[in-house]
């Protein structure tokens, strides 16, 4: 299994049909607005961004593996369901940490914006996004 190519094809698909098998169960993930333990909860979450935002997608920038860490530099974006469907830029980075197995036991995200920056791109929305 090569989980840098996997997670590669995800990031394409994203969030539809995700591979969830390369997720330990008890998952450790992390990001500005969660932090919980379990794949199935992780699911859940993408689900969520699968049924509510429109267009979502995941532009993976850059991905390496360094040991038992995979980094990962993306930009996520998505129109939000609201009467003015504003475009919203999230640009980040993932640490992923994999056991021996190469299961990843471990889904940090970290964002290149504040929260605040988010909320305002949903008040003061830009054409070119």
């Amino acid at each position: 299994m090569d989980v840098v190519k996997i997670l590669k094809q995800d990031y394409q698909r994203f969030p539809v049909n995700q591979t969830y098998s390369i997720y330990a169960q008890d998952v450790y993930f992390k990001d500005p607005l969660n932090e919980f333990r379990g794949v199935e909860r992780y699911k859940a979450m993408i689900g969520f961004i699968e049924t509510w935002f429109i267009a979502p997608k995941m532009d993976l920038h850059d991905i390496r593996r360094e040991g038992d860490t995979i980094k990962t530099e993306w930009t996520l974006s998505w129109n939000t369901p609201v009467p003015w469907k504003p475009r919203i830029t999230i640009p980040g980075w993932s640490e992923l940490r994999v056991n021996q197995q190469d299961i990843i036991t471990s889904h940090v995200d970290y964002w290149k914006c504040s929260r605040l920056d988010v909320i305002k791109q949903h008040l003061f929305p830009t054409k070119n996004r």
